[in-house]
């Protein structure tokens, strides 16, 4: 059975009457792993919100499906269940809601009633998914990312993607704040779910990420719009020269939507 796919096509989005997204395009394949770069303001965050359902976000043009359902007429919850995943830039504290809680919610919310996960399986995978991520055990009890560091932040979004399964994700500068070891980590967590039944879109600035997981393919956004796709190199080349030679190949003016929300 092949992969799933997510599609968003000719996509505009506003924000308080001001439009961020100016017609994206874009195609994420169960088996991918796809990275979207571009300097700040060019709407990269708004595609993620935008495509989970931030109600301060408002489509005015264009689709998004999943497997050929109709995202935008689903709730937020909905897209949730139908396997779609956000690892935010800056995930919320929840008071009162343990991790372990969390997840396993989380994970029966996606099952059939009478099929949810037994206590002891999910235990089991929990454990075994925070050691492999070098995770304290005892995080399972602490209230949902409450007293966090950056790094155990990133971390426990990781351990919920391996722990959830989703069939597509999309992560939000995962890599922002962390420092070499917690990147090194939170890489091989993500290099751990690659499989023809998961895609991944990673949203980031900077190239390092990128040292650990392998792109298929690499995306530059500017002006609401992606502007350049290309393999691997693409990513090596914005290293080492910037983003002006994109601007002077397509005649881009250096000027940005002006949001980065």
């Amino acid at each position: 059975m092949a992969g799933s796919v997510l599609t968003i096509k000719d996509l505009h989005v506003e924000i308080e009457g001001k439009e961020i997204l100016k017609g994206v395009n874009l195609e994420v394949k169960g088996g991918e792993i796809h990275a979207i770069m571009g300097p700040n303001g060019t709407g990269k965050s708004t595609l993620s919100s935008a495509v989970m359902g931030h109600p301060k976000y408002k489509v005015t043009q264009g689709t998004i499906t999943l497997d050929g359902e109709d995202v935008l007429e689903m709730e937020v919850d909905e897209r949730a269940r139908a396997g779609l995943f956000l690892g935010m830039q800056y995930p919320s504290e929840i008071s009162g809601v343990t991790n372990a809680d969390f997840l396993r919610s989380a994970i029966n919310s996606r099952r059939e009633e009478g099929k949810e996960i037994s206590l002891m399986k999910f235990i089991r995978k929990m454990d075994s998914q925070m050691e492999f991520l070098e995770m304290d055990l005892d995080m399972a009890q602490r209230y949902l990312n409450e007293g966090f560091s950056g790094g155990e932040k990133k971390r426990n979004e990781i351990l919920q993607l391996m722990m959830i399964e989703p069939k597509i994700a999309i992560l939000d500068e995962i890599d922002s704040g962390l420092d070499i070891d917690a990147l090194k980590v939170v890489s091989k967590g993500i290099n751990e779910m690659r499989s023809e039944d998961f895609g991944c879109l990673i949203i980031t600035h900077y190239q390092r990420l990128l040292n650990y997981i392998t792109p298929d393919h690499v995306h530059v956004m500017m002006q609401g719009r992606v502007v350049k796709s290309g393999g691997p190199e693409l990513a090596q080349r914005l290293e080492t020269e910037g983003y002006d030679w994109i601007k002077q190949e397509l005649g881009i003016e250096d000027e940005t939507v002006g949001l980065e929300a």
